[in-house]
């Protein structure tokens, strides 16, 4: 995040140097092995090839190096999740001082991170005891950052370890693992390696006390979704609700991205929406209108151009913040 603060002048205001003044945009989600890149591909195509906005869609390596190269003009259009926002909106490193400013675009997932275990009886996070090995996703990912705070509002102490996704399921069998993290994408897919992990593990689904969610629920840095898991089989234990954690994926452009280019790249998103399900089964949300601005983070405006947009559409709340003309 060096050097991201003091780079630009002090002049503001849509020119020809504005971020996609161009017609071009470069867009960032995560690395090229995602979800999240296979879809940033097919939004990519859709508005190319059906406007006069070119989108290149290309790996990224994390939502605070989205957050980077927006401010300095690297990247036009990227990824961030509610766990980087609510730094932003703070002022925590390494987001102080922000030369210019992240606006808010459209939502484009969500998930639903959850906390499991192998171990006979277990139903509860309160279930984690001191001497319990847990890993809330990989160290250094914000994930587990979210998931590390999620849990002291439940537990007092536990052995904190480092256990990737696909080894999860091995460690749990060995007795290595008491709890591991797992995830639901838009709340309802199960990817491959918690499928994995339910064939080879008598799986437990952790419930969150009703106390720790209302505590969950105040918190503004975090989340909270509501799953029916009738939706899903092959569990040793499931509540019949689960309350739990969510990130939540939303665009950002910088404050002075240029206004017409966003409202065509909008626009022709909109247009393009009933068939991106089409392509891939991640995006049929986005057919739904509401779903552009679903789980916005508070303290972060939205870009003028979209704010008219969904304005035009009917979708906007007066809850949202309309960002400042550049």
């Amino acid at each position: 995040m060096a050097g991201i603060a003091g780079c630009f002048g002090d002049s503001g205001g849509t020119n020809e140097d504005a971020p996609g003044a161009d017609g071009e945009m470069i867009m960032k989600t995560a690395s090229e092995t995602t979800a999240a890149y296979s879809m940033s591909q097919v939004i990519s195509s859709a508005v190319s090839q059906n406007s006069d906005v070119t989108v290149d869609a290309r790996p990224s390596q994390g939502t605070n190096r989205n957050v980077s190269e927006v401010v300095q003009g690297k990247t036009e259009i990227a990824y961030i999740q509610n766990w980087t926002a609510n730094k932003i909106r703070q002022g925590e490193k390494p987001f102080g001082d922000l030369d210019k400013q992240p606006y808010q675009v459209f939502h484009l997932y969500d998930l639903a991170w959850f906390l499991a275990s192998a171990n006979d009886g277990w139903t509860s996070v309160t279930d984690i005891e001191s001497d319990s090995t847990v890993s809330p996703t990989p160290s250094g990912s914000g994930t587990a950052e979210m998931l590390t705070h999620a849990l002291d509002f439940a537990v007092d102490d536990y052995e904190r370890t480092s256990v990737s996704y696909g080894d999860q399921a091995g460690a749990m069998s060995e007795g290595r693992l008491d709890v591991g993290a797992a995830t639901y994408v838009n709340l309802s897919i199960e990817p491959s390696w918690l499928q994995q992990m339910k064939s080879t593990t008598s799986l437990r689904v952790l419930d969150w006390p009703d106390n720790v969610v209302s505590e969950l629920q105040d918190d503004p840095a975090i989340v909270v979704s509501d799953i029916d898991m009738s939706q899903f089989e092959d569990y040793a234990h499931t509540p019949d609700t689960l309350s739990t954690p969510t990130l939540a994926y939303n665009f950002i452009v910088r404050e002075d991205h240029d206004y017409d280019t966003l409202y065509s790249f909008l626009e022709t998103l909109w247009e393009q929406r009933k068939g991106l399900k089409e392509q891939t089964g991640l995006l049929a949300p986005l057919s739904e209108g509401n779903a552009w601005v679903k789980n916005t983070y508070t303290g972060i405006p939205f870009h003028p151009a979209a704010a008219d947009f969904y304005q035009e559409k009917g979708i906007w709340s007066d809850k949202f913040e309309r960002g400042k003309e550049q």
